[in-house]
């Protein structure tokens, strides 16, 4: 338990709106333009469809996240299927709920990514390009961004709600503070020089040939669409440069830089009230003859915030105030004092104390500048048309990829063979590598279109396969030696703790065992669970092992990280007590906690959302 609660305290809130929005990027690319057509899905979650190629970018995923690890296909498949039915199951609850994202939260939040951002800030351009690319439009990846949101409410609602008793803050630290008294030997790991018989040798070679095999090797044949092959032929006119420099003007323009102050003259809701402020804003407008601005609001001016400096306003922003004063301020020349201004708030006089044009950089300063974002947007707009009839041609011609080279234009590449861990040239992307040995292509189907960067997609097919195979024994018979010396040598070490561990158990004395073995005692008073003279893998076995009962020692055989093993006597537990530097950490403490127990509720409330829902699995078409 305690364990268990210290991994969960080290966790942090994972919000779904991350993730979504780096498969967005990641994976809802070119893979995903079409739509089911005439494939039939694989997974349904009310009347939501989800087909071959979602379950194969959710298991792609996961397979980058497991990058350098080993793992079991059909069982990641398996996981990947069924995050897509948890999400689509907690985004119809929130709907359900008739939760409500506005415009202007989405529009906030996709500000604030990092993907549209240039120097820190939203970079409209850069949005529009990166939509562009990905084939979507903004209102399409809006709608997206919003139904994000909702389940990110739906969860961060639920986790929020966990909570954590001051007993449950006690019970931590007695856990966490613990000491325990131990004494241990250590049984090292002896090497053995016994030469097996070759009978034996044989024998171990046979029961373990999955460890002496030859690794399977594939080589493939690909077609890749590349933007750099795609830039070499396009070209940029002068017309078509002046007509994109019409349409991109804003990305060009610097705005209007417009100062204000103002001296506000309050008002209620009495109509006397209204007349006498307007009266107190006409005899200020006369005073100004003979009196300074600043000086005249902060001895005069309602807005007592402002009045301190001025009346400075600062920068003047379409959009924050009422309609009546921004066209009264957007009027104004450097200097001007406008007449009496109403408001809801009341009268203003309103200044304008500084003022810089707008200025639109002309055609021919930017030429340079505009060349290469046109090519650039003409580029990856060519790179998503040809990515969706990529998609389309080799789905519709899975025996051969004749048909999507002809539509490149570029020839058919064959690669260095390969394994599942390595290879060279394009194989040197897992995700490519992924996509070989996926059971549709060593079928003899075209792969999916595969994003290799932001800059390439590749579709693949087997040209041959080499499956594992085992190696001869006169090749891999000193391994085999190896392998039987060391088992023997483990056994050795296992039948001799065991051995030690039943005389501790029996009542022997820990020195009379340690002397009658020529193994040496280690004694430890007051281990902690942080002490650093104890390896973590041993400390933590030690403190999982049961308390000492009766005045009897609890022993446990531990593995040691050099291959023996440690036989530990645990003779004295000591509960541990709140520490004052505890105290300091104890409100993150209990936001921590609190924190992991809503998000053990959230899977319960996601659990039983799943087992209401109706949902239909279906086997992929063989």
């Amino acid at each position: 338990m305690l364990l268990e609660i210290r991994e969960k305290v080290q966790g942090v809130f994972a919000s779904i709106i991350l993730v979504l929005i780096c498969v967005l990027f990641g994976l809802w690319g070119i893979q995903n333009y079409l739509g089911g057509g005439k494939e039939a899905p694989v997974v349904t979650v009310g009347d939501k469809d989800f087909f071959q190629r979602d379950v194969t970018q959710a298991y792609q995923q996961f397979a980058q996240n497991l990058a350098g690890m080993k793992f079991d296909e059909e069982t990641l498949k398996k996981q990947a299927v069924q995050k897509l039915i948890r999400d689509e199951v907690l985004l119809q609850y929130a709907q359900e709920q008739n939760l409500v994202i506005t415009d202007e939260t989405a529009r906030n939040f996709i500000q604030s990514l990092e993907y549209f951002q240039k120097d820190g800030q939203f970079d409209k351009g850069q949005y529009q390009a990166l939509l562009s690319s990905q084939g979507m439009s903004s209102d399409d990846f809006v709608n997206r961004v919003k139904k994000a949101l909702m389940m990110e409410q739906v969860q961060h609602a639920v986790v929020e709600s966990g909570f954590v008793t001051k007993a449950e803050i006690e019970s931590f630290f007695k856990l966490q503070n613990q000491t325990r008294d131990v004494e241990y030997l250590t049984v090292p790991l002896a090497s053995s020089s016994e030469l097996p018989a070759d009978d034996e040798i044989n024998a171990y070679y046979q029961q373990h040939q999955e460890a002496y095999q030859t690794p399977e090797r594939a080589v493939i044949s690909y077609v890749e669409l590349s933007l750099d092959d795609l830039a070499k032929d396009v070209s940029a006119s002068d017309e078509q440069l002046k007509a994109y420099y019409e349409e991109q003007k804003a990305q060009y323009t610097t705005p209007e830089r417009r100062k204000i102050s103002h001296i506000l003259f309050a008002f209620g809701k009495d109509s006397a009230d209204d007349q006498q402020a307007l009266q107190r804003a006409l005899k200020a407008k006369q005073d100004l003859a003979n009196k300074d601005f600043a000086a005249l609001a902060a001895e005069v001016s309602d807005d007592k915030l402002t009045a301190k400096n001025g009346g400075d306003l600062g920068l003047f922003n379409v959009g924050v105030m009422e309609k009546s004063f921004e066209e009264a301020a957007s009027q104004l020349k450097q200097g001007e004092v406008s007449e009496p201004v109403k408001s809801a708030f009341g009268y203003h006089l309103i200044k304008v104390t500084e003022l810089a044009p707008g200025e639109i950089k002309p055609y021919e300063a930017v030429k340079s500048e505009l060349t290469k974002a046109y090519k650039k947007a003409q580029i990856e707009s060519r790179f998503s048309e040809l990515g969706e009839k990529l998609s389309e041609v080799s789905y519709e011609n899975p025996d051969n990829l004749d048909a999507a080279a002809k539509l490149l234009g570029v020839p058919v590449k064959t690669s260095a063979p390969f394994t599942r861990d390595a290879g060279e040239g394009v194989a040197v992307d897992e995700k490519v590598r992924l996509a070989a040995f996926s059971e549709d292509v060593l079928k003899g189907n075209n792969s999916e279109p595969i994003e290799i960067g932001s800059e390439k997609l590749v579709v693949l097919r087997m040209q041959s396969h080499t499956p594992a195979a085992a190696k001869d024994l006169k090749e891999v018979k000193a391994d085999v030696i190896a392998a039987i010396q060391k088992e023997k040598a483990l056994k050795q070490v296992v039948e001799k703790a065991d051995k030690l561990k039943a005389e501790l158990v029996a009542g022997k004395p820990i020195a009379d065992v340690a002397s009658a073995t020529a193994l040496t005692v280690k004694k430890v008073a007051g281990l902690s669970r942080n002490a650093g003279d104890v390896d973590p893998a041993v400390r933590q076995a030690i403190f999982r092992a049961a308390k000492p009962r009766a005045n009897r020692p609890s022993i446990v055989v531990i593995d040691e990280p050099a291959g023996g093993k440690i036989v530990a006597s645990i003779s004295q537990v000591k509960e541990g007590v709140m520490t004052e530097a505890d105290k300091a950490k104890q409100v993150q403490l209990e936001k921590n906690m609190a924190t992991a127990f809503g998000r053990t509720q959230f899977e319960a409330v996601l659990n039983q959302l799943q087992a209401n829902a109706d949902i239909t699995i279906r086997s992929p078409k063989q």
